[in-house]
């Protein structure tokens, strides 16, 4: 028997790691682009998008690692049913019971592993990649700055550039909404940024342009004044609001602790906390249920193909996370208690494979 567990280990795992592979690759390119437009389009420092990409990591492997195992537990079975080496094994008085065990212990050992990454590693790494962001901002704001898009971040000026290259400007409109008064316009054809770190400020130069200037005996009339040169002083700490762990950020004991807090201050809407707190565990324990669904999956297909492994494997996931934000979205509405809502998606999962496993095991 510890022959054919070892058998089935290291069918699985093998496997595993191949899948493992391929969904930690295709989620990496759907970011990869975005970070290396950052180094190319908006000069940001490669230290900081290596940063980025580590903090990145965890939040990878929380989704490849349950697909992996799934994927695998598929090809796995799939493939012992294919060769008729489920029917040996069975014959010889080993039962599908026996066989599945070994594969459950490696979907709870994942499933164990996730929920420490879920709760005390992916928290921090959000956190930091924000925090990132936020340096990255201060030291170099043209990496967020989008052209043809109006910019509110700046506190009493809304700014339209038409074209960004680097810290280099082109065709900006610079709008100052005052109250009672017409809003005052700033027109240039070119400028430029200059950061001064050390004060939190954004200097923004523009070259030949005009700008609407109050007129001294009637200060709601304007005159329009032309310019060669002409500079305006951006607040970075207005740009660049004061970075607080949101939900996400929180392991499970601070988001326990800011539930107490605000409970406090009686405030009872408290259901984002209570469905991130549930989210964390459930999605961890995705890798065991994957497993329990995937063996009778695997059996039941009798194909040893990986792209038919890897179309099932794609399914359940998407019937899954799509059952996952339905139910995220009916208890973050106030319809469903966040517990429920956030573990139903595993409990449907679990008790379809446990039906389709006794139902392949009494066939």
């Amino acid at each position: 028997m510890k022959i054919l567990r070892s058998y089935i280990m290291n069918e699985l795992l093998g496997a595993f790691f191949i899948s493992l592979a391929v969904f930690t690759f295709v989620l990496v390119m759907g970011n990869i682009v975005k970070l290396a437009e950052m180094v190319i389009a908006k000069g940001v420092d490669l230290i900081y998008v290596v940063k980025l990409f580590a903090y990145l990591t965890p939040y990878l492997l929380s989704f490849s690692v349950p697909m992996s195992i799934l994927t695998a537990t598929l090809l796995c079975f799939g493939r012992l049913s294919s060769d008729n080496e489920i029917i040996a094994m069975r014959a010889s008085g080993v039962s599908l019971y026996k066989m599945s065990f070994p594969v459950i212990i490696i979907g709870l050992a994942l499933s164990l592993g996730l929920f420490w990454i879920n709760d005390k590693i992916l928290p921090n790494a959000h956190y930091q990649s924000r925090r990132a962001l936020a340096e990255i901002g201060i030291k170099k704001p043209t990496a967020f700055l989008e052209s043809g898009t109006f910019i509110k971040n700046f506190k009493d000026y809304i700014i339209f550039i038409y074209n960004i290259k680097g810290n280099k400007l082109n065709g900006i409109r610079i709008y100052q909404p005052q109250k009672d008064r017409p809003v005052r316009t700033i027109i240039a054809k070119s400028g430029e940024f200059n950061v001064v770190p050390e004060k939190q400020v954004l200097k923004l130069r523009l070259y030949n342009g005009s700008s609407d200037e109050p007129d001294f005996d009637n200060p709601a009339r304007f005159y329009k004044l032309n310019f060669k040169v002409y500079e305006v002083s951006l607040n970075l700490k207005d740009y660049m609001p004061k970075i607080d762990k949101k939900p996400k950020d929180m392991t499970i004991a601070e988001i326990k602790q800011e539930i107490i807090k605000l409970k406090s201050s009686n405030i009872e809407d408290l259901n984002s906390l209570k469905v991130e707190m549930y989210k964390k565990m459930s999605l961890a324990f995705s890798a065991l249920v994957f497993v329990i669904i995937g063996v009778p999956l695997g059996i039941t297909t009798k194909r040893s193909e990986k792209s038919v492994g890897f179309g099932i494997s794609l399914g359940v996931i998407i019937l899954y996370y799509l059952l996952s934000v339905g139910f995220e979205g009916a208890s973050l509405k106030g319809n469903m208690p966040a517990a429920v809502a956030m573990w139903l998606p595993n409990l449907i999962l679990f008790l379809s494979g446990i039906f389709l496993i006794c139902r392949s095991a009494e066939s």
